[in-house]
């Protein structure tokens, strides 16, 4: 495919277990009464415990290295599995981690928070009212930045600031990498997937799916479904998103809002804050599937599927793929509410 040759061409560090593997959920399907419902397993992708920053992370790191970074600074909440999966392929590397992480600072480290402990990892918190509030990504990117210099009191040469959620062109790379991963599995199972739906936070798996089905001439939809309701905009924020890695491979094309898909019904109260949806997902797809979700993104993205599913927004003899991008490390934090 002339996209997989044009992103060769790009510097990579391989990192991921290619190709995840895509599975049949035929309880959940019947429970549902719906469509034929399939898993993309991205959280089986390895390093620091898997999930979907790690395709990511193969283009970002290279650019790291390329750069002669010796420490890479990523911004994130307390639970996130971008900040952990970044500091994993930091130490993968050789390259030094610092983290800022919104939030106070917990009495004690659990779930993500733990393992970026155990990573190494030099850990600042900083207070989310800073970035608080329906943000333009744009901008709250540039102020997380600002801030970094000023807690790291470093701005010298091999300092490497990741964006958020690795929202970035060459994040954005990493997802259009997996359109014609997903292509192949699709024609040696035999299958034709009418939609994609996937938990979307900043955005860039998103912009990395629609871009890579476009380049390939693909009509299949992609569905994202917004677990923090943080970014003002966000259709135009993965448009645009989409676009600069369009550039970044080389390609003339662009996209507009109305091209994006992302429901924000399903945030609930926010950032890693758990909805009852969600946690009725993750038990769902657990006693009928024997997979695990986690309460801060696949289990708000499950139940958005669910609720999809109800309203009829699928038929059928539909074939739909959800794709499982990780994050089981913040199930232990919300022990009581799934207790």
């Amino acid at each position: 495919m002339k996209i997989e040759k044009e992103i060769e061409k790009l510097p990579r560090i391989s990192f991921a277990d290619l190709p995840t593997p895509i599975e049949e959920l035929p309880n959940l399907s019947r429970f549902l009464d719906g469509p034929r419902i399939f898993i993309k397993r991205d959280d089986q992708i390895g390093l620091g415990i898997g999930g979907n920053k790690v395709r990511k992370l193969e283009f970002i790191m290279a650019d790291a290295k390329r750069k002669n970074a010796h420490t890479v600074v990523t911004f994130g909440g307390i639970q996130s599995n971008h900040v952990r999966q970044t500091i994993a392929a930091a130490r993968k590397v050789g390259l030094k981690a610092e983290v800022i992480l919104f939030g106070d600072e917990p009495e004690s480290y659990d779930g993500n928070l733990l393992l970026d402990k155990i990573l190494g990892a030099k850990i600042h918190f900083l207070a989310w009212e800073e970035i608080a509030g329906r943000m333009d990504i744009k901008v709250a990117i540039a102020v997380m930045k600002e801030r970094a210099l000023q807690i790291i009191g470093k701005e010298k040469d091999g300092y490497y600031i990741i964006p958020v959620g690795g929202h970035s062109p060459l994040g954005c790379i990493g997802y259009v990498n997996a359109v014609p991963e997903i292509i192949k599995q699709e024609h040696n199972l035999n299958l034709s997937f009418s939609s994609f739906i996937h938990a979307s936070g900043s955005g860039g798996t998103q912009a990395g799916l629609v871009l890579g089905l476009k380049a390939l001439e693909k009509n299949t939809r992609v569905i994202g479904i917004d677990v923090a309701n943080l970014w003002r905009s966000f259709d135009a924020s993965i448009a645009n998103m989409a676009t600069l890695g369009a550039k970044a491979l080389g390609l003339n094309l662009s996209f507009e809002p109305k091209e994006i898909t992302v429901y924000s019904d399903y945030a609930g109260e926010g950032y890693a804050i758990p909805t009852p949806e969600g946690i009725k997902a993750i038990k769902l797809v657990a006693r009928n599937e024997g997979i695990i979700l986690d309460p801060v993104y696949t289990g708000k993205a499950m139940a958005g599927l669910i609720d999809l599913v109800s309203k009829g927004m699928f038929v059928k003899n539909e074939t739909i793929l959800f794709i499982h991008t990780g994050g089981s490390p913040a199930l232990y934090p919300a022990r009581d509410q799934l207790r």
